[in-house]
């Protein structure tokens, strides 16, 4: 089996969790006197490369103390119970919005089905189980955790969803931030530079509190962070300001779409026309080496999702 592994200072590991292509959704180890805590979990059909990069690492299930959960989307959590089935010491640690649908998951999962569908829901996606009460921590706003001496400290972020948390690592002051700092995907890295661009796909979106999470992760001055799309960015205060300017960018399109009182699928196709122009004005800021279909493929899934996610949030206005 061949994985994807980047290992970083102070036993800090992102793996590819090899949903969808290749470095979008990353998985990631934090390893500590031979105990690991893993931050997100990818999907079930990731769960034999999870045990396989702890394999690796001369590690195996029953050294997992953690299974953390930045929020409950299922690319993000989707391999949570699984895992939690072949880790017999580990807890699951969730926001406590999210607490209740990593124990029953039916209405995650029938939130899965209405967004996607249920047929690629389910080849996405795969089976979710209930994981029991007894083995879930939920993590409220500056809740902390020791990991062998390690302190994890949990942030309540929400904007991108309301279940959403950021997690700061004591040993080394960064911050595993799920999708609250959005999308970097490896594809426009230009001259070394990482971009990021914001997600507000279905269904809670919510700029004013993004934008809240964004400073008070700002405020913690982390010299790095960890998207699960994708991995350790570096230079934050960039990252964050370019962050917040495409909020605005979002929001801005989306009420001049409102603004035409246009409903439905006509609605639809003018966001996604309007998220376009605002991915395509990206590649022509920054410079990617992108042609307009390149630039677009890389955020095929999300040129309607955060279109989507638009739509809903103009809804309710």
């Amino acid at each position: 089996m061949t994985i994807d592994l980047i290992d970083y200072e102070h036993g800090i590991s992102a793996l590819d969790s090899g949903f969808f292509r290749k470095r979008l959704d990353a998985i990631h180890f934090i390893i500590e006197n031979g105990h690991v805590a893993i931050v997100d979990t990818g999907i079930n059909a990731s769960v034999p490369l999870v045990l396989e990069a702890l394999s690796t690492k001369g590690l195996g299930p029953k050294d997992v103390d953690f299974i953390m959960l930045t929020h409950i989307h299922l690319d993000h959590a989707g391999g949570a119970s699984q895992l939690m089935r072949l880790m017999p010491n580990a807890k699951l640690t969730v926001h406590p919005r999210g607490a209740r649908h990593m124990a029953d998951p039916s209405k995650l999962w029938a939130a899965t089905v209405e967004v996607y569908g249920l047929e690629t829901a389910t080849r996405n996606y795969g089976e979710i189980i209930p994981i029991a009460t007894e083995r879930i921590i939920e993590t409220p706003h500056e809740f902390t955790l020791d990991f062998r001496g390690r302190t994890f400290t949990f942030y309540d972020t929400p904007g991108h969803a309301k279940h959403q948390v950021a997690i700061r690592d004591s040993r080394t002051g960064h911050l595993f931030v799920g999708d609250t700092c959005g999308l970097a995907y490896v594809e426009v890295e230009t001259d070394g530079k990482r971009y990021s661009f914001p997600t507000s796909s279905p269904s809670q979106f919510d700029p004013e509190a993004l934008h809240r999470s964004l400073e008070l992760i700002a405020g913690l001055k982390p010299e790095a962070i960890y998207l699960t799309h994708y991995a350790q960015i570096r230079e934050v205060p960039r990252i964050l300001k370019d962050l917040h300017r495409l909020i605005d960018a979002h929001v801005a399109m989306a009420r001049a779409v409102g603004a035409t009182g246009v409903k439905g699928e006509a609605r639809q196709a003018r966001l996604m026309k309007g998220m376009a122009g605002i991915i395509l004005g990206e590649r022509d800021r920054h410079g990617w080496r992108l042609t307009d279909a390149e630039a677009l493929d890389v955020f095929v899934i999300d040129h309607e999702l955060n279109a989507q996610g638009l739509g809903i949030w103009l809804d309710t206005l």
